[in-house]
């Protein structure tokens, strides 16, 4: 079966709402290195804001894209208007989501990750076992950030042989010689 959309390419960004574009723009520049590209607004604007985005007429936005070496692309909502929802969906509920980074050692993040205010770690680390073999030795946890995003660290090193995912290659192995 051929996908309806033709051309795709890759992914560019994923989006989030956040209540504070300031707080949010500096966590994720000062928790994980991101770069803040550019800062955007629009609105209100009565005739474009409904049928565009699907909001109320008297909505408005300001973003910040932000950019994650060497892979991703995060663009940053914080909209004003009435009839907005303030609460974040749970993970099981509809809407649910999350934003996952892959680490190089999944205690240390979450040992510094544990001194960084407002940040809520759930949980303590856990590991894939033996009933996933594809994806054994996985280390992983969540955490919210300090406005309640859902973020999952994970780390891979001690898979095996890990499925090929997003991002770049994996680095030659150490020891080997040609």
């Amino acid at each position: 079966m051929s996908p309806v959309l033709s051309g795709v390419k890759y992914v560019d960004h994923c989006a989030f709402t956040v209540p504070d574009l300031d707080e949010a723009t500096a966590f994720f520049r000062d928790v994980f290195g991101a770069e803040e590209l550019y800062r955007s607004r629009r609105g209100p604007d009565a005739e474009f804001m409904p049928l565009h985005f699907d909001v109320p007429a008297d909505a408005s936005l300001e973003l910040a894209m932000m950019r994650m070496p060497p892979n991703l692309n995060i663009e940053l909502f914080q909209w004003s208007g009435t009839g907005r929802r303030t609460e974040f969906p749970r993970h099981c509920d509809a809407g649910g989501h999350h934003l996952c980074f892959v680490v190089d050692d999944v205690d240390d993040a979450i040992t510094r990750l544990r001194d960084v205010p407002g940040v809520r770690v759930l949980g303590h680390r856990k590991e894939v076992g033996p009933d996933s073999p594809r994806l054994a030795g996985t280390r992983w946890t969540y955490l919210t950030a300090p406005w309640g995003l859902l973020i999952e660290i994970v780390d891979r090193s001690r898979v095996v042989t890990p499925p090929d995912l997003v991002g770049p290659p994996p680095p030659e192995s150490k020891g080997t010689t040609t």
